[in-house]
């Protein structure tokens, strides 16, 4: 019975991971990337995102309750588990790594970003593009933000790789190298996308780069 609950819940932490999770990251992403075209844009696809129907309920459960089971589960693997070298071999051995690593970081990351911004919401703040920047006017949270964009991003791709593997998606070597390639392209994508709006929040231009 006991083997039965872990398995069923690596698979449910491996399935949250891609949906509803990172469908929710590529989302916040991409709205975030409207800074790129101005204030008035990211204004826009942000006052868009908060008057959605149901918001709240969304928020719940599509969004919190799902993060907060992967992130709890995720913390219970990242300390139970043992690098296996030889099952792994020298670069997924690495990968393995990091994901553990990046998951441990992101559960501080995205708690602080959530309190800045979505609890400083539910006080009054507006979530606009002059938060947003004020934010960004202190140089370590660029670096914190930028760091937690790139251990967002890598922990979304590798863990994409690894839920093709455990749903029997990716079976033969030559399909987990293809899925390799195309997991590290969507890890270099949506870095690119998630930079650029952290450039435009702290200067315009530099977005343009």
């Amino acid at each position: 019975m006991a083997g039965n609950r872990e398995f069923f819940n690596r698979k449910l932490h491996s399935l949250l991971g891609v949906i509803p999770v990172g469908v929710f990251l590529i989302q916040h992403l991409v709205v975030n990337h409207f800074a790129t075209r101005g204030a008035s844009a990211f204004n826009q696809a942000s006052h868009f995102m908060e008057n959605l129907p149901f918001r709240y309920a969304l928020e719940i459960f599509v969004i919190f309750i799902p993060l907060l089971y992967h992130a709890i589960y995720g913390l219970y693997i990242a300390f139970q588990a043992k690098n296996n070298t030889a099952r792994y071999g020298f670069f997924r051995n690495w990968m393995f790594k990091i994901q553990r690593w990046t998951g441990v970081f992101l559960v501080i990351w995205i708690t602080w970003h959530v309190w800045e911004t979505r609890v400083a919401a539910a006080f009054g703040a507006d979530v606009n593009f002059d938060m947003m920047a004020n934010i960004f006017s202190n140089p370590w949270m660029i670096a914190f933000y930028v760091l937690g964009v790139i251990s967002a991003t890598f922990h979304f791709a590798n863990g994409l790789w690894s839920f093709a593997v455990s749903w029997g998606i990716t079976v033969t070597p030559r399909s987990q190298q293809i899925a390799t390639y195309v997991t590290l392209a969507i890890f270099f994508v949506l870095t690119f996308i998630g930079i650029r709006a952290i450039l435009a929040f702290v200067n315009p231009d530099l977005a343009n780069i």
